[in-house]
């Protein structure tokens, strides 16, 4: 069915013939009689890696297959959704062993972007807990494979957005939990020098992320508040909590029901925004105990926060530089100041050590800031790809909708390895998306061929 797709981001936009599917045999039929095409999920990533003339939607192969309550192992199809994966096991003591910030992607997804969350820097990637996976690959036929089985297949496909073929089955391992329940602190920091020290200081926490105002200047620059947490104790609830440690947060949520105008997303709203956001907690130290929802998913309560951008849609820039390379966070941070780039949603974390083919992480700080479709964007964007490689920093693919070929080579040492694999087990280029073109993965194998 032809229709008009787009990822989060809601840029770009393209017409695509989108099939879905049920059963097995149905989708190595599809593979093998499509002339190319990229899986899909629930288009949560940003950019365009899950965009291409044809689709194969997994929404509607989304089954638990096996879950191991006592020993914390979970089978499912790869059209599943994390949200159906905590219904099921947070009620048993179990939690997703790595969550990005929101609920409502595919465990398909989760492989295809290796996304991390608040504690990478403790428990890496989400393609780090995976026992084995069911993959079909551009010619029908199944592989499974794990780290021991096919390990150039598995290390490609995690974080390899979709290019070695399709995910069908995926096994991972579950995270003991306590209760469902957070033991939160927030701390105000005045500046980013502050904030930076905090990690450091808070670093045995396996949980921490912290949100920065962007636009502030002088002894201000860079300040935000820390968030960090671990599961609650069973001792540390109140009594109502006590009663039923691991019951399911009640469901509540709010929908955006139309695209906001481009004029209401500027430097004045972002301050104002920023201000408030900052003033809220009265206090240098909160402490206070939440369920995991508003601790791990604030936005999915905004149901379509997206249009919160407008019509054009905005870019998510998320980028990585090493521990040692403060000073080029700083320079970032100083141009959308200057530019009055601001951000609403400007997140930064600290991953931990991480050498994997082509997943996004390294050690080092991780921002993550989203920009409304405007006009000068792209160029200034391109101007902080030469600050991010001048520090030896590299872009997420999942977030990118816009970068190009030199920035992913020079920021992703093993590329030419990663695409001798996509070539090993896509020859053909059949999986193959608007990402994978641009950025001449797919392209550069067409042409060998």
């Amino acid at each position: 069915m032809k229709k008009k797709i787009a990822n989060w981001g809601n840029y770009p936009v393209m017409e695509s013939d989108e099939q879905l599917f049920s059963f097995d045999d149905q989708l190595q039929e599809m593979i093998r009689n499509s002339e190319g095409f990229i899986p899909r999920g629930n288009g949560r990533c940003y950019g365009d890696a899950s965009l291409a003339e044809q689709t194969i939607n997994t929404l509607r192969y989304d089954k638990i297959l096996g879950f191991d309550a006592e020993h914390g192992i979970f089978e499912c199809q790869s059209g599943l959704t994390l949200d159906r994966v905590l219904d099921v096991i947070v009620p048993k003591g179990w939690f997703l062993p790595v969550t990005p910030g929101t609920k409502f992607i595919t465990i398909g997804g989760a492989v295809g972007s290796d996304v991390h969350g608040k504690n990478h820097h403790v428990d890496g990637t989400f393609g780090q807990h995976i026992i084995d996976m069911d993959i079909i690959l551009g010619d029908g036929s199944l592989v499974t494979c794990s780290p021991e089985k096919y390990p150039d297949l598995f290390e490609a496909t995690c974080g390899g957005m979709g290019l070695t073929g399709m995910i069908t089955r995926v096994k991972f391992k579950l995270k003991r939990i306590p209760s469902s329940y957070i033991r939160q602190k927030q701390v105000k920091a005045a500046n980013l020098e502050e904030l930076i020290r905090l990690f450091e200081e808070y670093k045995h926490y396996t949980y921490s992320m912290a949100w920065i105002d962007c636009l502030q200047k002088g002894d201000s620059f860079g300040r935000g508040i820390l968030t960090i947490g671990e599961f609650a104790r069973p001792e540390e609830l109140n009594e109502q909590q006590r009663k039923a440690p691991l019951a399911l947060p009640r469901k509540k949520s709010i929908t955006i029901p139309f695209n906001f105008p481009s004029w209401s997303l500027n430097t004045l709203t972002v301050k104002a925004f920023n201000f408030l956001y900052y003033a809220k907690n009265t206090k240098k130290e909160i402490n206070n105990i939440v369920t995991y929802e508003p601790f791990f998913y604030p936005l999915d309560a905004l149901l379509h926060w997206n249009r919160c951008y407008g019509k054009k849609g905005f870019v998510q820039y998320q980028f990585v530089l090493p521990l040692e390379a403060k000073e080029g966070l700083i320079d970032i941070l100083r141009r959308i100041g200057a530019k009055g780039m601001g951000s609403f949603l400007v997140v930064l974390k600290v991953f931990g050590k991480q050498d994997s083919l082509i997943s996004f992480p390294f050690e080092g700080f991780t921002l993550a800031l989203d920009f409304p479709v405007r006009k000068g964007l792209f160029e200034f964007l391109d101007e902080l790809d030469e600050v991010v490689l001048k520090y030896g920093g590299r872009l997420y693919m999942s977030k990118d909708a816009r970068m190009n070929t030199a920035m992913l080579e020079a920021g992703y040492p093993r590329l030419d390895e990663f695409k001798a694999i996509v070539q090993k087990y896509n020859p053909d280029s059949k999986l193959r998306s608007l990402q994978s073109d641009r950025l001449q993965l797919t392209n550069q194998i067409t042409k060998r061929n």
